[in-house]
């Protein structure tokens, strides 16, 4: 899978904060880093855009790019310049400045992956941005305990801003249209990563809906990398506020279940979030993974991952060296 002295490729999936906290983690990590973006999004500015344009969703794959840029004032500059909120209350309030930029690429360019290649270029991006699918994808769910008398009664949710809001409790999720196309650099880059993260991230929306292409999801349940799971700091309400962290092993699992099954090495957790450790230790070991705890939220928010906290228990997960060792040149070497 992998030859000594080279630098780890991991493969981060998600969408949102999730997966913002995850690449800025593992960019600590390695250079050869890609991230695979979920595009259901129909909310806010991205909702607004694919609804009149009907191009990919450009907020998640935004964020993602904005994680991954370089350090370089200039690339400071105009990453923040991509992340800015237009004011005002004319058409264009709300919208951020990279939405903008990115579906003008799309326009032009008509592929995904050269118009994101592009705006990567202009921060400095460490890594690449790809999308799970090159086209737009909704998210159809199937969620319960909506009536008092009737808990059990299914009612089906339709958009991913509507399932994140949903009162009731989401049981599973599938994608529209059936059948959707998988990017195919995002399949190649599974099938060639040495390490595989999935979250931290809304579960339901932007976790699992990666398993649910038939062939990104063929290529998470057949990869030689080791796959690591990392668990968020506080349940979602609707989506995840009724399941223990265990069940959302069982989750990942069970959606993937047709594609032949989802091996998980590695599940990291944070001490302070989870209220049964010794129920996810058997569980995980149950699943023949590892369980590694650890303090992960920031200082300043117990809701969001601390990108060194969290780089720093993927490394050892993954036992790479310490950067502050001076081994690697800097870059951390996979061994």
């Amino acid at each position: 899978m992998s030859e000594p002295g080279r630098a780890l490729r991991a493969v981060a999936l998600g969408g949102g904060h999730g997966l913002h906290a995850s690449l800025s983690a593992l960019r600590l990590l390695t250079p050869h880093l890609t991230a695979v973006v979920t595009v259901a999004d129909d909310g806010g500015s991205s909702g607004r855009i694919r609804r009149e344009l009907k191009v990919l969703p450009p907020g998640d794959l935004r964020m993602a790019v904005t994680a991954l840029a370089g350090t370089e004032p200039e690339h400071v500059r105009w990453a923040g310049l991509l992340q800015h909120r237009i004011g005002g209350h004319g058409v264009l309030a709300g919208h951020p400045v990279g939405n903008l930029m990115l579906t003008a690429l799309l326009e032009q360019l008509a592929d995904p992956e050269p118009a994101l290649a592009e705006l990567g270029q202009l921060v400095g991006a460490v890594g690449r941005v790809l999308p799970m699918s090159p086209v737009p994808l909704d998210l159809l769910a199937d969620a319960d305990r909506f009536d008092p008398a009737d808990p059990s009664r299914v009612r089906q949710i339709r958009g991913q801003s509507s399932i994140a809001a949903t009162p009731g409790r989401v049981r599973s999720v599938r994608l529209l249209p059936a059948g959707a196309p998988a990017c195919a650099a995002a399949v190649d880059a599974v099938r060639e990563a040495d390490l595989v993260v999935l979250g931290p991230g809304s579960w339901f929306t932007s976790v699992i809906p990666h398993l649910l292409l038939r062939e990104l999801g063929t290529a998470l349940c057949g990869t030689p990398a080791r796959v690591l799971v990392v668990l968020n700091l506080v349940p979602q309400v609707g989506e995840t506020d009724d399941y223990e962290p265990h069940q959302l092993l069982d989750l990942l699992r069970e959606h993937a279940a047709p594609h032949g099954g989802l091996e998980i090495d590695v599940v990291i957790a944070d001490t302070g979030s989870v209220l049964d450790p010794e129920q996810l230790e058997r569980r995980v070991s149950e699943m023949g993974a590892r369980l590694v705890m650890s303090s992960l939220a920031a200082d300043d928010s117990p809701e969001r991952h601390d990108a060194a906290r969290l780089s720093t228990a993927i490394r050892h997960a993954m036992d790479l060296p310490d950067p502050a060792d001076g081994r690697g040149g800097g870059a951390q070497q996979w061994r």
